[in-house]
């Protein structure tokens, strides 16, 4: 599995310090931050998921741990905005230049805003996706909310 991608080397051009780790992706599983977190045999709360969700009809890019729900109310309260949505898969892989599965919040195709849940900076480090299926990236969540461009805002039900 290469371990460069879009994402590795947008962290490594801000010059910020992460950890690669690789495991083996379920294209089966119902949950697929879960997958990972047991796969990697971390807590679920320290993986992130990355989601792309359309607020008033505009691309976003939310990260919250994989164990909880983002809450599209909150969402489209701390975007300043009135509706959230989910984004269609093609729409989200066309953005980024993921696949899913293997969204990362950075380095996609398209600058999009980020909104990270508040509850991942309480974690020393978190896992957040690397650029494509089986591949996160350790860092700290306030490196990784910096190298997004994130805001933070309390995102989940």
């Amino acid at each position: 599995m290469p371990k460069t991608t879009q994402a590795t080397l947008a962290l490594r051009k801000l010059g910020i310090a992460f950890k690669l780790h690789t495991y083996v992706y379920d294209s089966t599983a119902e949950h697929i931050g879960l997958q990972a977190a047991e796969a990697l045999d971390v807590e679920p709360n320290r993986v992130l998921k990355t989601l792309m969700v359309e607020v008033d009809g505009n691309p976003v890019c939310v990260v919250v741990p994989a164990d909880s729900e983002v809450s599209m109310k909150k969402l489209a309260a701390a975007m300043d905005a009135k509706a959230a949505k989910m984004m269609q898969p093609s729409d989200a892989e066309r953005i980024t230049g993921y696949h899913v599965g293997g969204i990362s919040p950075f380095g996609q195709k398209k600058k999009v805003p980020v909104a990270i849940d508040r509850a991942a900076l309480t974690h020393t480090t978190v896992f957040v996706n690397g650029g494509q299926r089986g591949l996160q990236i350790e860092i700290d969540p306030n490196d990784a909310a910096l190298a997004a461009g994130a805001v933070t805002h309390a995102l989940t039900a």
